[in-house]
């Protein structure tokens, strides 16, 4: 059984998302701007994209399935988002002349992830009372 394509079938909205985050975190040039030091912005827009799209796949799990697989839940909504987001740091910093790698871009993507994990969790319970 090849996973990708199942994975694109159950979860198409969830791969749009992360192939976003690849594609602007490698290849797309950020505009300055005068407050980013200032306000965190940059930080702001971490912990949403991660914190969005890890709240779109818990949701398409719970779509998708009627009895919750924790392990594979702390995998693929935890653990590999925050995983990939190391990657796409290091691939920043040492891949990439346009962008740097930055420790506080991967904590707010890791509170991101956690955020949309618990937003997750929250649903699924609430899925599971019913």
């Amino acid at each position: 059984m090849n996973i990708v394509p199942h994975f694109i079938k159950d979860y198409p909205v969830s791969c749009l998302l992360f192939v976003a985050i690849w594609y602007l975190s490698l290849f797309f040039k950020a505009p300055e701007i005068q407050l980013e030091e200032e306000l965190f912005i940059d930080k702001w827009v971490h912990f949403i994209m991660y914190g969005g799209t890890c709240s779109v796949l818990w949701l398409e799990y719970i779509r998708r399935h009627k009895e919750p697989d924790y392990e594979k839940l702390f995998f693929w909504t935890w653990l590999a988002p925050i995983l990939m987001s190391g990657v796409l740091e290091l691939l920043q910093e040492y891949c990439t002349e346009t962008r740097n790698g930055d420790w506080l871009d991967l904590a707010a993507n890791a509170f991101g992830v956690t955020l949309g994990a618990v937003f997750g969790m929250i649903v699924l319970k609430y899925k599971l009372k019913k």
